[in-house]
């Protein structure tokens, strides 16, 4: 007598309410909300492919894809509610399918192809077109910042190391430092996009198919560079997701420095940088606050941006190496709240960099009070009096913390001290007169003769200012020729589809 398994004993129905209140229901919802455009794409590019190959006839095909054309124009997402009748999104498109030109032909759009390999090529589709956003975006910030460093290559700013006054450059050589370091960052992205544009269509569940399908056809069509060589990497490798996440946590990271100092230089104290009222809140009870506040949402933005980009990566830690729902639609759509962020801090601050400006009067405030110039009076002193510049620099030192003391200006009030300072070092008088004396703690001197490569001064930074606008064209092009590659495919992909219903 056989013993009662407990499969015979299984009455439960599919779905268990709970699994579908809180897995199944919400994935349908975030598929109609992000994948109605990938999942139409992906059909019909995979019937053109069926019947191309001979895979499909040309009859098969036509009614096929009159009924796609049927679906689109009769079913509305949007009022899609979950019901439970269905698993997921893709069977009740094929239920659809089916109940338009029966089950047997309905069957066969599924013909080697794998929710495993349309769920990654889905994902990828999503984040292409998000990354190509991304980047119109990174690299208008790149202009913004790349036109305010070239108009204020020679205006003064006071630069800091930890936290306190260091040296004087020019805004310039600032923001081209962050101009570098952006634009690596977008190198990165576009790294990002070469891993994603790698198509995942015909893996099949795992090991590609026995049917005679063309993979290099379908990535054609779908405007992906090319297939992803290895069928099981299509369905287990999420290398693609981690690179475009990680790439976007580093930006966010690089920009949040930035946007931090100019917090710091807004403050009453530095005041070095203005914001206009255009950008400026007010306080509701203290009528002389200026407040710039969007300084502080781009921060705590950023900070969202990395959290949810970091998020995404690490939920990709100890992960199996095989298809796995870790990686699959709640972390996919997750993770398009990092770009939402992402958007909107690039935008302010690409807004931001082009209205703000120097406050000059408190910058030669700043640089009188803190001595930053006298780095290059030991310098000078190297040169002009063949110092050793230990010598010098103890001079120099003297100097300052007699200026200092006074509470005076190095320009104004160091001849004095320098001349004491001198004699008391060297033992004989100094040959520098006070105007050279002047000359050579000014903050425009400072800059000046900084002309070493990757410095402020007129001839250097030109040069590099000329190497990041070279730099952004370059960038302008690849997103460009992107653009165009998928306007192409898609293009061919529509005049494909519509020979098949014999409309084109």
């Amino acid at each position: 007598m056989s013993r009662e398994t407990n499969a015979d004993k299984d009455r439960s129905v599919f779905p268990d309410p709970v699994y579908k209140d809180t897995v199944l229901a919400p994935l349908f919802d975030s598929a109609k909300d992000h994948f109605i455009d990938g999942f139409r794409k992906i059909d019909r590019a995979h019937l053109v492919m069926l019947a191309e190959t001979g895979i499909l006839d040309a009859d098969q095909a036509k009614r096929i894809a009159d009924a796609l054309v049927a679906i689109d124009e009769t079913i509305e997402p949007e009022k899609l509610v979950y019901t439970g009748e269905v698993e997921d999104f893709f069977f009740l498109i094929e239920k659809e399918l089916k109940s338009r030109v029966g089950a047997d032909l309905g069957g066969r759009l599924h013909t080697a192809r794998s929710r495993n390999d349309i769920d990654h090529t889905l994902f990828k589709l999503g984040l292409r077109g998000r990354i190509d956003i991304l980047l119109q975006k990174a690299l208008s910030l790149y202009s913004a910042m790349l036109a305010t460093a070239e108009r204020e290559k020679a205006t003064l700013i006071v630069a800091y190391t930890h936290g306190q006054p260091a040296q004087p450059t020019t805004f310039g050589h600032y923001l081209s430092a962050a101009i570098e370091i952006l634009g690596r960052d977008i190198e990165r992205i576009f790294e990002a996009r070469r891993i994603v544009d790698l198509c995942p269509m015909g893996a099949a569940a795992i090991t590609t198919t026995g049917f005679p399908i063309d993979r290099h056809r379908m990535a054609q069509l779908l405007g992906f560079a090319a297939p992803l060589r290895n069928s099981y990497s299509c369905i287990a490798g999420v290398d693609y997701t981690t690179a475009t996440y990680s790439a976007i946590e580093l930006m966010f990271l690089h920009l949040g420095r930035l946007i931090q100092d100019f917090q710091v230089w807004t403050s009453f104290e530095v005041g070095q940088l203005y914001v206009p009222d255009a950008l400026v809140q007010i306080s509701s009870i203290m009528p002389q606050k200026r407040n710039p506040v969007p300084i502080e949402h781009m921060r705590h933005m950023s900070s969202q941006t990395v959290g949810h980009a970091r998020t995404v990566v690490s939920i990709m830690h100890n992960t199996p190496f095989t298809d796995m729902n870790d990686s699959e639609g709640e972390t996919q759509t997750m993770g398009y709240l990092a770009f939402d962020k992402a958007f909107k801090v690039l935008d302010l601050l690409a807004s931001f960099i082009s209205q703000a400006s120097i406050n000059d009067d408190r910058v030669a405030s700043n640089l009188d009070r803190s001595c930053i110039t006298i780095t290059e009076l030991a310098d000078s002193l190297v040169r002009r009096e063949h110092l050793s510049f230990r010598q010098a620099h103890e001079i120099a030192a003297d100097v300052a913390r007699a200026v200092v003391a006074l509470g005076g200006a190095l320009g104004d009030d160091g001849y004095a001290p320098f001349k004491a300072a001198f004699r008391k070092h060297v033992q004989r008088d100094s040959m520098l007169d006070e105007a050279a004396f002047r000359e050579i703690v000014s903050a425009d001197y400072f800059v000046s003769v900084r002309t070493r490569y990757g410095g402020p001064a007129e001839e250097p930074l030109s040069e590099a200012l000329a190497a990041y606008r070279a730099q952004l064209t370059d960038f302008e092009h690849k997103t460009e020729d992107a653009a165009r590659a998928l306007a192409s495919a898609s293009n061919e992909l529509g005049i494909c589809f519509d020979r098949l219903r014999g409309t084109a």
